[in-house]
């Protein structure tokens, strides 16, 4: 675990098959006043018409939020990438959406929200890979490590499917791996500042 005196500026999470049950109990975890925001990318049926950002706002005491393009990015809110659109988070403190080739055969990818989070917020940047059955993510989670960042995987033996987890653990971009109850006490009780501005 890194120092205790960090500070964190934004959570950014992952997930793809099985991960839906995990994030369900990571944001629940969530404390009302809680002061960062928090970036999802899940992998979802091209269809979707914003159900999963409804199913999250049941679970989670923050808003959640399905964005636009340039939507300046609050502290204690949700943001969830649509269906078919890459997410990122940008320098200026905004979300940028993007409907560029698929990564990892995704859209929106894992490590296209990993890896411009890297960039934005170096150091400050906590990334949790969560249950899926591709490497998406990977690339990205060492980005972050590299960056400075926390990095989390779910526990691979309690992951629905195990493969992403274990595919950002073989890459080295995990510091941690814990159980999704434990990702979500973590968060909870982390040391952090609200980004510049907001």
């Amino acid at each position: 675990m890194k120092e205790t005196g960090t500070r964190y500026k934004a959570v950014v999470i992952g997930g793809s098959a099985g991960g839906v049950e995990a994030l369900g109990i990571i944001l629940a975890a969530l404390p009302a006043g809680f002061a960062l925001p928090v970036l999802v990318v899940q992998h979802l049926h091209p269809s979707d018409d914003g159900g999963f950002a409804s199913h999250l706002g049941r679970l989670a005491r923050l808003a959640v939020v399905e964005p636009c393009d340039k939507e300046i990015i609050e502290r204690g809110k949700i943001y969830t990438a649509p269906a078919n659109y890459h997410m990122l988070a940008e320098r200026d403190g905004t979300i940028g959406l993007s409907v560029d080739e698929r990564v990892n055969w995704s859209r929106p990818s894992i490590d296209v929200l990993f890896e411009s989070a890297a960039l934005a917020w170096g150091a400050g940047v906590v990334a949790i890979i969560l249950s899926g059955a591709s490497a998406d993510g990977a690339k990205g989670m060492l980005a972050v490590r590299e960056a400075g960042g926390l990095t989390i995987a779910q526990d691979p033996a309690g992951a629905g499917s195990p493969a992403m987890p274990q595919a950002a653990i073989a890459a080295g971009g995990v510091l941690e791996v814990l159980k999704a109850e434990d990702v979500g006490r973590l968060l909870a009780g982390l040391n952090f500042e609200p980004l510049r501005g907001i």
